[in-house]
């Protein structure tokens, strides 16, 4: 479902990611895990469009996205929640579901996303910004999960979340996986949400991979090793 090859990503003169590859199957979650400054954001951002890849493909189902603007990547499938959540903080949670709905022309939010986060219907008509840390990330899902993509991308989605409602996510994003048959590529500090989640892990190394393991097997001390300051 989505395929990276090369991928070489700088800013100016510094590369930050060199000649990465690796593959998503169709329905894996797949995380990617390092510390702060090895390349997870700034990867994330590449795929999206947002910072320009300087060599490399990017495929998504088989269409090359690689030179395409971010709005054209959410076209052919791609979707991504920004590390931070990004929420537009003036405008209601209806109304921030909303922007999500541009590629696919409907007009109205699509129940099924509601029931994914009742919080959400219970809280459409507050503004974004008066939402919790949590719901705020519930919120940025649910504006991706919107465009109806292929490959969902999320970036430190943990980030700033209390450990009770991590678990909730985690198991949010399974039950999204399961339902909705989607890829999930996340970036991830936090090893035992990985494990929770994912049925692969990369990681990450001064934008490099330098560990892969399925979920199953994974040596969590050799993993946890390169997480460690």
């Amino acid at each position: 479902m989505l395929t990276v090859d090369n991928l070489h990503v700088a800013y100016g003169e510094s590369e930050v990611i060199h000649g990465m590859n690796f593959d998503v199957a169709p329905g894996e979650i797949v995380a990617i895990m390092g510390r702060n400054g090895m390349g997870k954001t700034t990867l994330m951002k590449s795929l999206m469009g947002v910072v320009p890849s300087s060599k490399g493909e990017i495929i998504v189902d088989g269409a090359h996205v690689e030179g395409e603007e971010s709005f054209r990547r959410v076209a052919n499938g791609l979707a991504y929640v920004p590390q931070g959540r990004m929420i537009f903080s003036t405008m209601t949670v209806k109304e921030n579901i909303e922007t999500g709905l541009t590629v696919t022309g409907e007009r109205k939010v699509p129940g099924d996303i509601y029931e994914l986060f009742p919080v959400l219907l219970e809280m459409k008509d507050r503004r974004g910004g008066n939402l919790s840390g949590g719901q705020q990330q519930q919120l940025a899902i649910a504006r991706a999960l919107a465009s109806r993509p292929k490959v969902l991308l999320l970036d430190e989605p943990t980030e700033g979340i209390q450990p009770s409602i991590i678990k909730d996510m985690a198991k949010t994003l399974r039950q999204i996986r399961d339902e909705r048959g989607l890829s999930i590529v996340v970036s991830e500090q936090v090893l035992s949400f990985a494990l929770d989640i994912a049925d692969r892990v990369l990681v990450l190394e001064k934008g490099d991979i330098v560990q892969e393991s399925p979920r199953e097997g994974i040596d969590e001390k050799k993993v946890a090793g390169f997480l460690s300051v």
